[in-house]
């Protein structure tokens, strides 16, 4: 199964899984990133710091080590 960090530009992806712990795994969980939830990938820094997502109608920065821990499917 791929990660968010792995998708690039201009697709869209399914969420089936978050792998994180605690505190980390609820705020990702807050930003509205839940599974089953569709994310578009808009944009990715340079140095692939932090990616830009639109998710559920609105834009979202998200780093590298978050978006590890959010599995996706195509």
């Amino acid at each position: 199964m791929k990660t968010l960090n792995e998708i690039p530009c201009g697709k869209t992806v399914t969420v089936k899984k978050l792998t994180g712990e605690g505190p980390v795994k609820r705020r990702i969980m807050d930003m509205g990133i839940t599974k089953g939830i569709d994310i578009f990938v808009r944009k990715i820094a340079p140095l692939g710091d932090p990616i830009e997502l639109t998710v559920r109608g609105y834009e979202l920065s998200l780093r590298k080590a978050d978006a590890q821990m959010i599995e996706v499917e195509e």
